[in-house]
């Protein structure tokens, strides 16, 4: 793909096109969509800038690639005619962040209190990613009341969720940082 302009002046009136050439108004549930995740792909880019350990890094930078796939996918209807094959998020990457999520959960071990968003800075990175994906996930959930979208993509944003959850823990782990830890109501008076 080659662009040979970064402005189409397209969205001056408050509009844009989706993949298969149709006007969408900038405030419609598939722009929401695909442009948080767009955001979420960004503040990976944020926690890759962190520099993470090298397990994550790679992962992740994967996960980014199949992040412009499923941009693809929300932006392009599945009753479009489009010129082009479009990008499908499909079964096999759920299962690809499933078994990430095995892997480091047993290097960390089980959860036994629940963690607050922190410690490393790439774990807080990764923890700001985590909550931008569950939008993400919300978005396409309002989408998906509305129109077709392809049935893999909610149990993909869930299951990045958990991933990223999982990574921001293991960062953690990797960078000999205890996990903050949720105090009760009541911790901050004592």
């Amino acid at each position: 793909m080659r662009l040979t302009r970064l402005y189409t002046r397209t969205g001056d009136q408050g509009t844009t096109r989706a993949a298969d050439g149709r006007v969408l108004d900038k405030d419609s549930p598939r722009v929401a969509a695909y442009g948080s995740v767009d955001e979420l792909n960004a503040t990976l880019g944020v926690a890759l800038a962190c520099g993470l350990a090298p397990r994550l890094e790679e992962s992740l930078t994967a996960i980014q690639n199949e992040l412009f796939d499923l941009g693809a996918d929300l932006s392009t209807p599945y009753d479009s005619e489009a010129e082009f094959e479009v990008p499908r998020i499909r079964s096999a990457g759920v299962r690809w962040l499933e078994e990430r999520i095995d892997e480091l959960t047993e290097i960390t071990g089980p959860l036994e209190n629940f963690v607050l968003p922190g410690g490393a800075p790439g774990a807080a990175a990764l923890q700001l990613a985590r909550t931008v994906c569950r939008r993400a996930e919300r978005d396409v959930v309002a989408l998906a009341r509305q129109e077709d979208i392809g049935e893999m993509v909610v149990p993909y944003l869930n299951r990045l969720s958990d991933l990223l959850f999982a990574m921001a823990r293991y960062e953690n782990h990797h960078r000999e940082v205890a996990e903050p830890l949720w105090k009760p109501a009541g911790a901050v008076a004592e």
